[in-house]
């Protein structure tokens, strides 16, 4: 049986991943501060805060055969290299494709120009590529780099997908102040302001990434992966949505300059268009994934993730409040603005 450590577990990703080692028979252990939910059950909780200086005190005597590292804080990865990675057989960094300089070419693979790596938590790009440089020069031959594109799936706290589902579902009338765990009545006249439909998204749901971090940790992968999805148009996307929540839904297509002049923001955060990116990024969302292929990935069709995301806001709440995307209001005001024209 092996003996598999993740640190992290309780959060959304790495729990999945804990249930999914779980099923697979691994003995799991799972190592965080416990604040942000509880392990599955049948999976071990180490309570520690990984910021304090004991804090692998009581895995770091343990010869593990597999370590899936999830923090990107460089404090974080270097205390965890400098306590476990002598323990482990092979080890897995879960980085990003934020991690590449830029986003010149679509399907770019993992060859690709990478962020100069500096211990700058303020700079995600280069923070992640610290990570990487800092875990394959302790690891070598023992380290897979897991670069995932935008995540998706229930449970989702970012709302950059989540947003759509929730924006085809309701409608204008739907009472914003009210959290309703039901779903509100089909307006066959609702419309929803979208960026251009052409652009490519390229999503990955979280329960192929978890199932395909411990399928790839066990074959000992090594090497840096692009867990990727297909790469689809943003309009390929929100027909699936829409097919799930709100068949007659209009589109309300709206140019980049003319978001932007109605002060729109970019991808996430308040009075935002998620999946929405600059024309000189939109290359973020069209990496290759053959090579997560090869290593043993395998998809949800994009009508299976667009039901399950709906199902999930639906009992989450489709007029919460949101980490990223536009309220109801926001969006009624552009799209009479957006008349106008």
């Amino acid at each position: 049986m092996a003996r598999t450590l993740i640190l992290g577990g309780t959060a959304w990703l790495g729990r999945a991943v804990a249930a999914h080692a779980l099923a697979q028979g691994h003995e799991v252990t799972c190592l965080a501060r416990g604040n942000s939910g509880s392990v599955p059950d049948g999976v071990a909780l180490v309570t520690a805060d990984r910021s304090l200086p004991d804090a692998y005190r009581e895995v770091s005597s343990t010869d593990w055969d597999e370590v899936i590292e999830i923090a990107w804080a460089p404090d974080l990865v270097d205390g965890a290299l400098t306590a476990l990675a002598d323990r482990a057989a092979h080890w897995t960094l879960v980085s990003s494709i934020s991690v590449y300089a830029n986003n010149l070419t679509a399907g770019a693979a993992e060859d690709d120009e990478l962020a100069v790596p500096e211990p700058n938590p303020a700079d995600y790009a280069a923070a992640k590529s610290y990570a990487e440089s800092q875990s394959l020069a302790a690891l070598a031959d023992r380290l897979l780099i897991a670069r995932p594109g935008l995540i998706v799936g229930a449970g989702d706290g970012s709302d950059r997908f989540g947003y759509w589902a929730a924006a085809l579902a309701r409608t204008p009338d739907t009472n914003t102040n009210t959290n309703t765990n039901t779903s509100p009545a089909t307006n066959t006249n609702r419309e929803v302001l979208t960026p251009t439909l052409d652009r490519p998204v390229q999503i990955i749901d979280v329960e192929d990434l978890a199932a395909w971090l411990v399928t790839a940790a066990a074959a000992h992968t090594v090497g840096p992966v692009n867990a990727v999805g297909p790469v689809v148009t943003l309009g390929e996307v929100l027909t699936e949505l829409a097919n799930a929540a709100n068949p007659d839904a209009v589109l309300r297509e709206a140019s980049d300059d003319w978001l932007e002049s109605q002060g729109v923001n970019y991808w996430a955060g308040p009075r935002s268009l998620p999946l929405w990116v600059p024309a000189t990024d939109v290359s973020m969302l069209a990496r290759s994934g053959v090579r997560f292929l090869a290593t043993g990935g395998t998809h949800h069709s994009l009508a299976e993730i667009a039901e399950s995301v709906l199902q999930d806001e639906r009992q989450r709440g489709l007029t919460r409040d949101r980490r990223a995307g536009l309220t109801l209001p926001e969006e009624v005001d552009l799209l009479a603005s957006l008349q106008g024209i």
